[in-house]
Protein backbone atom coordinates (compact mmCIF):
# COMPACT_ATOMS: atom_id res chain seq x y z
CA UNK A 1 0.00 0.00 0.00
CA UNK A 2 1.12 3.79 -0.81
CA UNK A 3 1.55 6.27 1.74
CA UNK A 4 2.62 8.92 -0.40
CA UNK A 5 3.02 11.47 2.89
CA UNK A 6 3.84 9.02 5.68
CA UNK A 7 7.76 9.29 6.81
CA UNK A 8 9.20 6.81 9.44
CA UNK A 9 10.98 8.74 12.53
CA UNK A 10 13.17 11.19 11.99
CA UNK A 11 11.41 11.56 8.40
CA UNK A 12 13.37 8.72 7.15
CA UNK A 13 11.36 6.89 4.05
CA UNK A 14 13.42 3.43 4.87
CA UNK A 15 12.43 0.79 7.40
CA UNK A 16 13.39 -2.55 8.21
CA UNK A 17 12.58 -5.50 10.27
CA UNK A 18 12.62 -9.31 11.10
CA UNK A 19 10.25 -11.92 12.13
CA UNK A 20 11.95 -15.16 13.53
CA UNK A 21 9.80 -18.05 14.80
CA UNK A 22 9.71 -20.90 17.19
CA UNK A 23 11.70 -19.47 20.36
CA UNK A 24 14.62 -21.72 19.80
CA UNK A 25 18.74 -21.11 21.54
CA UNK A 26 20.21 -20.31 17.77
CA UNK A 27 17.75 -17.26 18.78
CA UNK A 28 20.65 -15.85 20.78
CA UNK A 29 23.28 -15.81 18.23
CA UNK A 30 20.88 -14.36 15.97
CA UNK A 31 19.92 -11.61 17.82
CA UNK A 32 23.34 -10.82 18.96
CA UNK A 33 24.14 -10.18 14.92
CA UNK A 34 21.13 -8.23 15.22
CA UNK A 35 21.99 -5.87 18.10
CA UNK A 36 25.29 -5.60 16.98
CA UNK A 37 23.83 -4.02 13.36
CA UNK A 38 21.62 -2.12 14.84
CA UNK A 39 18.25 -4.21 14.01
CA UNK A 40 15.20 -5.11 15.47
CA UNK A 41 12.62 -7.83 15.18
CA UNK A 42 9.57 -10.03 16.66
CA UNK A 43 9.99 -13.71 17.67
CA UNK A 44 7.18 -15.61 17.19
CA UNK A 45 7.07 -18.18 20.25
CA UNK A 46 5.17 -21.01 20.96
CA UNK A 47 4.64 -21.06 25.06
CA UNK A 48 3.37 -24.47 25.04
CA UNK A 49 6.56 -25.70 23.72
CA UNK A 50 9.51 -24.03 26.15
CA UNK A 51 11.78 -26.47 27.06
CA UNK A 52 11.96 -28.40 30.38
CA UNK A 53 15.46 -27.07 30.92
CA UNK A 54 18.29 -26.04 29.61
CA UNK A 55 20.59 -27.86 27.21
CA UNK A 56 18.08 -28.55 23.86
CA UNK A 57 17.12 -26.64 20.91
CA UNK A 58 13.90 -24.59 22.46
CA UNK A 59 14.41 -21.74 25.03
CA UNK A 60 13.17 -22.50 28.61
CA UNK A 61 10.33 -19.99 29.37
CA UNK A 62 12.93 -18.54 31.70
CA UNK A 63 15.70 -17.68 28.97
CA UNK A 64 13.03 -16.96 26.37
CA UNK A 65 11.83 -14.13 29.36
CA UNK A 66 15.54 -12.43 29.52
CA UNK A 67 16.30 -13.09 26.53
CA UNK A 68 13.61 -10.98 24.65
CA UNK A 69 12.98 -8.62 26.89
CA UNK A 70 16.50 -7.52 27.73
CA UNK A 71 17.18 -6.72 23.96
CA UNK A 72 14.25 -4.82 23.15
CA UNK A 73 12.88 -7.19 20.31
CA UNK A 74 9.26 -7.90 20.36
CA UNK A 75 7.41 -11.53 21.75
CA UNK A 76 4.41 -12.64 19.68
CA UNK A 77 2.34 -15.65 19.20
CA UNK A 78 3.18 -18.46 17.10
CA UNK A 79 0.66 -20.35 18.45
CA UNK A 80 0.26 -22.55 21.82
CA UNK A 81 1.30 -26.30 20.56
CA UNK A 82 1.98 -24.46 16.63
CA UNK A 83 -0.97 -25.93 14.95
CA UNK A 84 -1.61 -25.62 11.57
CA UNK A 85 -4.91 -23.34 12.14
CA UNK A 86 -6.94 -23.80 8.88
CA UNK A 87 -6.49 -27.76 9.20
CA UNK A 88 -7.71 -28.05 12.78
CA UNK A 89 -11.30 -27.50 14.70
CA UNK A 90 -12.10 -23.70 14.85
CA UNK A 91 -12.44 -23.86 18.70
CA UNK A 92 -8.88 -25.52 18.53
CA UNK A 93 -7.66 -22.72 16.77
CA UNK A 94 -9.32 -20.34 18.85
CA UNK A 95 -7.35 -22.11 22.10
CA UNK A 96 -3.94 -22.29 20.46
CA UNK A 97 -3.67 -18.73 19.68
CA UNK A 98 -5.43 -17.31 22.73
CA UNK A 99 -4.41 -19.20 25.46
CA UNK A 100 -0.66 -18.76 23.31
CA UNK A 101 -1.48 -15.14 23.76
CA UNK A 102 -2.68 -14.90 27.50
CA UNK A 103 0.82 -17.04 28.46
CA UNK A 104 3.07 -14.55 26.48
CA UNK A 105 1.00 -12.02 28.60
CA UNK A 106 2.09 -13.22 32.15
CA UNK A 107 5.62 -13.62 31.29
CA UNK A 108 6.25 -10.15 29.88
CA UNK A 109 4.14 -8.35 31.95
CA UNK A 110 2.65 -6.44 28.76
CA UNK A 111 0.10 -6.95 26.07
CA UNK A 112 0.74 -9.07 23.19
CA UNK A 113 -0.84 -8.18 19.81
CA UNK A 114 1.01 -9.68 17.09
CA UNK A 115 1.47 -13.30 15.82
CA UNK A 116 3.01 -15.14 12.86
CA UNK A 117 0.70 -18.40 11.30
CA UNK A 118 2.24 -21.90 12.40
CA UNK A 119 3.60 -23.47 9.29
CA UNK A 120 1.65 -20.97 7.11
CA UNK A 121 -1.61 -22.25 8.05
CA UNK A 122 -4.20 -19.77 8.01
CA UNK A 123 -7.38 -19.35 6.15
CA UNK A 124 -10.73 -16.86 5.92
CA UNK A 125 -11.78 -18.47 8.88
CA UNK A 126 -8.56 -18.47 10.91
CA UNK A 127 -8.47 -14.68 9.89
CA UNK A 128 -11.82 -14.23 12.21
CA UNK A 129 -10.73 -15.95 14.94
CA UNK A 130 -7.78 -14.05 15.23
CA UNK A 131 -9.45 -10.76 15.19
CA UNK A 132 -11.67 -12.45 18.15
CA UNK A 133 -8.90 -13.08 20.00
CA UNK A 134 -7.06 -9.38 19.85
CA UNK A 135 -4.06 -9.75 17.49
CA UNK A 136 -4.00 -7.08 14.89
CA UNK A 137 -1.08 -8.68 12.47
CA UNK A 138 -0.30 -12.20 11.62
CA UNK A 139 3.11 -12.56 9.04
CA UNK A 140 2.22 -15.47 5.98
CA UNK A 141 5.20 -17.47 4.75
CA UNK A 142 4.42 -15.34 1.47
CA UNK A 143 7.30 -13.61 0.05
CA UNK A 144 6.54 -10.68 -2.15
CA UNK A 145 10.03 -9.48 -3.10
CA UNK A 146 8.49 -6.10 -2.65
CA UNK A 147 8.97 -3.46 0.05
CA UNK A 148 5.04 -2.02 0.30
CA UNK A 149 3.69 -1.34 3.68
CA UNK A 150 1.32 -4.06 4.32
CA UNK A 151 -2.45 -3.48 3.14
CA UNK A 152 -4.17 -6.32 4.57
CA UNK A 153 -1.69 -6.57 8.47
CA UNK A 154 -3.83 -10.48 9.35
CA UNK A 155 -2.12 -11.52 6.10
CA UNK A 156 0.82 -10.06 6.61
CA UNK A 157 3.38 -10.80 3.51
CA UNK A 158 7.25 -10.52 4.10
CA UNK A 159 10.02 -8.95 1.33
CA UNK A 160 11.89 -12.54 1.41
CA UNK A 161 12.98 -15.83 2.88
CA UNK A 162 16.32 -15.42 4.39
CA UNK A 163 17.51 -18.63 1.89
CA UNK A 164 16.16 -16.49 -0.85
CA UNK A 165 18.91 -16.72 -3.40
CA UNK A 166 17.86 -12.45 -4.50
CA UNK A 167 18.25 -11.45 -0.52
CA UNK A 168 21.53 -9.49 -1.27
CA UNK A 169 19.87 -7.98 -4.38
CA UNK A 170 16.43 -6.77 -3.14
CA UNK A 171 18.78 -5.37 -0.03
CA UNK A 172 20.92 -3.42 -2.13
CA UNK A 173 18.09 -2.51 -4.34
CA UNK A 174 16.08 -1.23 -1.17
CA UNK A 175 19.01 0.88 0.03
CA UNK A 176 20.27 1.89 -3.45
CA UNK A 177 17.53 3.05 -5.99
CA UNK A 178 15.94 6.28 -4.97
CA UNK A 179 12.35 6.88 -3.58
CA UNK A 180 10.87 8.90 -6.38
CA UNK A 181 12.36 11.57 -8.31
CA UNK A 182 9.62 13.92 -7.08
CA UNK A 183 8.02 14.38 -3.94
CA UNK A 184 4.22 13.53 -5.24
CA UNK A 185 5.96 9.67 -6.04
CA UNK A 186 7.99 9.38 -2.94
CA UNK A 187 6.80 6.61 -1.23
CA UNK A 188 8.10 4.89 2.47
CA UNK A 189 9.33 1.81 1.95
CA UNK A 190 9.46 -1.63 4.10
CA UNK A 191 12.33 -4.32 3.85
CA UNK A 192 10.59 -7.67 6.15
CA UNK A 193 12.90 -10.38 6.50
CA UNK A 194 11.64 -13.84 7.59
CA UNK A 195 12.87 -17.55 8.79
CA UNK A 196 13.67 -19.41 11.45
CA UNK A 197 17.59 -19.20 13.52
CA UNK A 198 18.00 -23.20 13.63
CA UNK A 199 18.13 -23.01 9.67
CA UNK A 200 21.41 -21.16 10.13
CA UNK A 201 22.79 -23.60 12.52
CA UNK A 202 21.00 -26.88 10.77
CA UNK A 203 22.44 -25.48 7.16
CA UNK A 204 25.68 -23.73 8.30
CA UNK A 205 24.97 -20.84 6.74
CA UNK A 206 25.35 -18.00 9.42
CA UNK A 207 27.03 -15.84 6.92
CA UNK A 208 23.48 -15.17 5.08
CA UNK A 209 22.35 -13.08 7.88
CA UNK A 210 26.08 -11.64 8.73
CA UNK A 211 26.30 -10.47 5.38
CA UNK A 212 22.52 -9.16 5.05
CA UNK A 213 22.66 -7.11 9.02
CA UNK A 214 26.50 -5.73 7.97
CA UNK A 215 24.86 -4.36 4.57
CA UNK A 216 21.43 -2.97 5.68
CA UNK A 217 22.30 -2.22 9.18
CA UNK A 218 23.41 0.90 10.98
CA UNK A 219 22.46 3.14 8.50
CA UNK A 220 21.22 6.52 9.11
CA UNK A 221 18.78 6.52 6.67
CA UNK A 222 16.61 3.22 7.77
CA UNK A 223 14.11 3.13 10.78
CA UNK A 224 15.00 -0.38 12.86
CA UNK A 225 11.91 -1.65 14.24
CA UNK A 226 9.36 -4.25 15.84
CA UNK A 227 6.63 -5.44 13.56
CA UNK A 228 4.37 -4.20 16.46
CA UNK A 229 6.60 -0.67 16.22
CA UNK A 230 5.65 -0.31 12.80
CA UNK A 231 2.18 -1.61 12.76
CA UNK A 232 1.26 1.14 15.51
CA UNK A 233 3.42 4.25 14.00
CA UNK A 234 1.51 2.95 10.79
CA UNK A 235 -2.01 2.66 11.99
CA UNK A 236 -1.27 6.20 13.65
CA UNK A 237 -0.38 7.99 10.56
CA UNK A 238 -3.91 6.37 9.05
CA UNK A 239 -5.62 8.15 12.28
CA UNK A 240 -4.38 11.61 11.03
CA UNK A 241 -7.16 14.17 9.59
CA UNK A 242 -6.15 16.27 7.32
CA UNK A 243 -8.62 19.11 6.51
CA UNK A 244 -10.30 19.32 3.39
CA UNK A 245 -8.08 21.77 1.54
CA UNK A 246 -5.01 20.32 2.74
CA UNK A 247 -4.05 22.94 5.34
CA UNK A 248 -3.68 21.84 7.88
CA UNK A 249 -3.69 18.26 9.73
CA UNK A 250 -4.63 16.75 13.59
CA UNK A 251 -2.94 14.38 15.15
CA UNK A 252 -5.35 12.85 17.53
CA UNK A 253 -3.15 9.83 18.79
CA UNK A 254 -0.68 9.39 21.82
CA UNK A 255 2.86 9.49 19.23
CA UNK A 256 4.39 12.21 17.33
CA UNK A 257 4.30 11.80 13.81
CA UNK A 258 6.60 12.83 10.64
CA UNK A 259 5.36 13.54 7.24
CA UNK A 260 5.89 15.29 4.09
CA UNK A 261 3.63 16.67 2.39
CA UNK A 262 3.73 18.86 -0.98
CA UNK A 263 7.41 19.00 -0.48
CA UNK A 264 7.64 20.62 3.18
CA UNK A 265 8.63 17.91 5.84
CA UNK A 266 6.82 18.57 9.18
CA UNK A 267 6.59 16.64 12.55
CA UNK A 268 2.96 16.52 13.78
CA UNK A 269 3.02 16.15 17.74
CA UNK A 270 0.72 13.61 19.85
CA UNK A 271 -2.66 15.94 20.28
CA UNK A 272 -1.94 18.95 17.88
CA UNK A 273 -2.80 21.01 14.99
CA UNK A 274 -0.41 21.44 12.26
CA UNK A 275 -0.49 24.27 9.70
CA UNK A 276 0.63 22.61 6.27
CA UNK A 277 0.89 25.98 4.56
Amino acid sequence: MRYPFLRYPGFRSKAVTLSYDDGVVYDRKLIEIMSDNGLKGTFNINSGLFAARSGGRRLTAEEAIALYTSTGNEAAVHGYRHLSLAEVDPAMAANDVLFDRIQLEKMLGGPVRGMAYANGSYSDSVVEILRTCGIVYSRTTVSTEKFDIPSDWLRLPATCHHNNPRLMELARQFIEEPDGRYFWSQVPRLFYLWGHSYEFNDNDNWHIIEEFASYIGNRDDVWYATNMEIYDYVKAYEALQFAADGSFVYNPGIQDLYICYMGKEHIIPSGRVVSLQ
